[in-house]
């Protein structure tokens, strides 16, 4: 394969990744915690939305210790679900740039 093709190969699997890494970045991903809270987080990890259910009540200190929890809780499971989606998508990418050697 003479350089200019591997160059263009190259080319294209660089805007695929970017094209795949901005998918991810536009994504919405959803998460709950406790069934009190739920939010909404996109792929470049920015929080779009945190919902508190209705019917939730604070009543004591405890119970905004609890909400505070939970919110963390639920945008730590998107965030783990964003990199468990950044890592599957972008894998083929990897094992394919594995095959240059290290080159990149």
């Amino acid at each position: 394969m003479n350089q200019q093709v591997l160059m263009k190969k190259i080319k294209k699997m660089q805007d695929e990744m970017l094209e795949t890494q901005r998918e991810i970045e536009n994504t919405v991903f959803y998460a709950s915690a406790g069934g009190v809270v739920n939010v909404e987080v996109y792929g470049t990890k920015e929080i779009k939305a945190i919902n508190v259910e209705d019917d939730f009540e604070i009543e004591s200190k405890e119970d905004i210790e609890m909400l505070s929890e939970m919110i963390v809780a639920a945008c730590n499971q998107a965030y783990k679900d964003i990199e468990k989606t950044t890592k599957e998508r972008m894998e083929k990418y990897n094992s394919m740039l594995g095959g240059f050697g290290g080159l990149f």
